[in-house]
């Protein structure tokens, strides 16, 4: 703590009185963008409640957040919480594990995310983006947050494990939607784990479809072992008695690295999508960009420093509509934040939905203005007003893969399609782990 951290307060931050036993768990799940919403805005910086598995903090501001995630993140692990929803598909991979764990699989797969490694995927990229739009006809409507899950799934088993999955796609792919459905459920987040609900049984089906996939890609490198891909440097490692790893350990990696490689990107092009046909204006001006700075040609890595448009665009549609909408964290001892102790097993929650959308660091928070970011606004922004990979030591190890993807398959495709939403089409928000439409997102595509 530092000599000018505020003394202790009496009592704990305000916040709302919620229900008997139930507190505020059952608004949270209700409406969890408009209670984290409000709760910002009625409460302040920092706001407390209680629920069935005790208190709970909300941080809105950045510096609250840069304390947990960054200054102090020594004191803070992902907690009970979030290992319920996430563990039953990921078990013990990087997402969820702590410790020496975590230390040596984020080591041992770290290479696979180096710049140079990154530079090697862009062709890649590019290449199953336009294999998938090959499929599209002027006019036609497509369901686009499905197109995009299936291109990036496609890309991250290529980059990553090496492996087409073209014949295993829909089963990962359904499998992991059914799982971040399942997980959605109210009975899954607010019963214990060993109740045995229809949501968790959903989850264990798609568990076992995921398994069959996976060990089956893990055979295969042991058969065919690469100097370049995860699995196999997975399959190389040794712990300190001389000990392989599991095949469950590295089946804990390969998933949380199908899941979270290939959601998140594929949600961020979705709100683009839909935030580029609400804003015609903004894809003109991106559109102009393409043409200017590609005359046509595919985009490869060389190009995105032309395409600072573009990079902006994306950033943007993170800022509104972050892929993560929040992130939770539990103290392993008593830490003080804004004056307020926070007792030792206490849930903090911090929502990029929140920062994000707070007036104080952006003008205008709720319109779409990618120009917004420009160098002279980033060096004024706090530094973890914006956060959508998170921050610290457990920061998205993906996001400069991330960020590549999503610039390279927007560019591909805007300069060869005009996307039109489909009229009545409403972006509807369910938060799971990530921040997902609750019904498909129509666009039909008319050739430029």
């Amino acid at each position: 703590m530092s000599s000018d951290t505020p003394a202790i307060a009496d009592d704990r931050p305000p916040g709302p009185d919620g229900l008997p036993f139930f507190g505020n768990q059952l608004a949270f799940l209700r409406d969890p963008y408009g209670f984290m919403t409000r709760t910002a805005q009625e409460y302040g910086d920092i706001a407390h409640w209680e629920d069935p598995s005790g208190p709970v903090f909300q941080l809105n501001h950045p510096d609250y957040i840069e304390q947990v995630l960054v200054q102090n993140n020594q004191n803070y692990v992902k907690g009970a919480r979030f290992q319920n929803v996430l563990g039953p598909v990921t078990g013990d991979g990087i997402l969820n594990s702590e410790g020496a764990v975590w230390r040596r699989n984020r080591h041992l797969i770290q290479p696979a995310f180096n710049p140079g490694r990154i530079e090697e995927y862009a062709s890649m990229m590019t290449e199953f983006t336009e294999e998938a739009l090959e499929s599209w006809a002027d006019g036609q409507t497509r369901l686009f947050h499905e197109d995009m899950m299936e291109v990036t799934l496609k890309i991250v088993a290529r980059a990553l494990f090496g492996v087409d999955i073209d014949d295993s796609v829909d089963t990962v792919g359904s499998a992991l939607e059914e799982f971040m459905l399942a997980s959605e459920s109210l009975s899954h987040l607010v019963l214990p784990p060993n109740v045995p609900t229809p949501s968790r049984r959903r989850i264990q089906r798609a568990r076992n479809d995921l398994d069959a996939v996976v060990y089956r890609l893990i055979e295969e490198r042991k058969a065919n072992p690469t100097d370049r891909d995860v699995i196999s440097k997975l399959l190389e490692v040794t712990d300190e008695d001389g000990n392989r790893l599991s095949d469950e350990q590295i089946r804990d990696e390969v998933v949380t690295l199908l899941l979270a490689g290939h959601e998140t990107t594929a949600l961020s092009l979705t709100f683009t999508a839909y935030l580029l046909a609400t804003n015609p204006a903004v894809e003109r001006q991106l559109v102009d960009e393409l043409e200017t700075e590609l005359e046509g040609e595919t985009p490869t890595m060389a190009d995105l420093s032309d395409l600072s448009y573009t990079e902006q665009v994306v950033k943007e549609s993170m800022r509104l509509y972050p892929p993560v909408p929040g992130i939770v964290r539990e103290p392993v001892k008593p830490d003080i934040i804004g004056g307020y102790e926070i007792p030792m097993g206490a849930t903090i929650r911090m929502h990029q939905w929140v920062v994000h959308r707070d007036p104080r660091w952006y003008d205008d928070p709720l319109a779409f203005r990618p120009e917004r970011w420009t160098d002279e606004m980033e060096s004024d922004l706090p530094k973890l007003a914006y956060f959508p990979f998170a921050a610290g030591p457990r920061r998205c190890i993906g996001d400069r893969f991330a960020m590549l993807e999503a610039r390279l398959i927007l560019a591909t495709i805007y300069q060869q399609y005009h996307l039109e939403l489909v009229p009545g089409t409403d972006l509807d928000l369910m938060a799971t782990i990530t921040a997902r439409p609750k019904d498909e997102i129509p666009m039909t595509v008319h050739r430029r």
